[in-house]
């Protein structure tokens, strides 16, 4: 019998379709994930904070304005957000909004429980930009699986791309530096350089693991 001549499609592989399909997150796996990522946010703010530093997005704008007033970044933070929640609701739909306003009120409440079980008479600047930029970025990976966010700057970023095509990733950016800027108006140089150092950890986080199809659940 004569063989078969070889074909140029290629063979089918048959997959478990369960695989492929993304998988919905349960409410104990959302509620679960939300406090490691205020956690992890919390923690990246604390170690920030004590070593006279900032950071981009609305974390930075809280980190800097708590060296002018007698107000913790947690607290700042949430009062920050007030805006771009109400923006968020018009903008990104209540569910979005909703979920920014549980995260943001779990962050100003777990920073101030950190304070009383966590005590950092030193942390070496250089480390707490970097630790703390990854803490941060951590965080936000942790919402963004679940389908939410930390508001403030985002929530612009994520508008202008929806409505004026601009990339959210630039606008980002070009946010983040000016709140850089702007802390040179408070912050010594070396404090400002090593404050970029975070915001870098926290963005190289983010593009090394929040890649689309790197995950499906949702």
């Amino acid at each position: 019998m004569p063989d078969r001549p070889p074909s140029d499609t290629p063979p089918t592989i048959t997959q478990d379709p369960a695989v492929l399909l993304p998988l919905r997150h349960t409410l104990a796996e959302d509620v679960y994930a939300l406090l490691i990522g205020t956690s992890l946010i919390a923690l990246g703010l604390l170690c920030l904070h004590q070593a006279g530093l900032v950071t981009g997005g609305v974390a930075g704008v809280a980190l800097l304005i708590s060296y002018l007033a007698p107000l913790s970044p947690g607290e700042l933070f949430t009062l920050i957000n007030i805006p771009f929640i109400l923006f968020a609701v018009r903008a990104m739909g209540v569910p979005f909004a909703l979920k920014t306003a549980i995260v943001s009120c779990s962050i100003t409440v777990i920073a101030f429980g950190f304070t009383k079980v966590i005590g950092l008479s030193f942390i070496q600047p250089l480390f707490a930009a970097s630790f703390g930029g990854t803490m941060l970025g951590m965080g936000v990976l942790s919402l963004a699986r679940h389908q939410a966010g930390v508001g403030g700057t985002g929530v612009v970023t994520l508008w202008l791309q929806k409505t004026r095509g601009l990339n959210a990733g630039r606008s980002q950016l070009t946010l983040d530096a000016i709140i850089l800027l702007c802390s040179l108006l408070v912050l010594p140089a070396e404090r400002v350089l090593l404050s970029a150092v975070s915001a870098v950890a926290l963005s190289v986080v983010l593009i090394a693991f929040h890649r689309p199809g790197r995950y499906i659940g949702y």
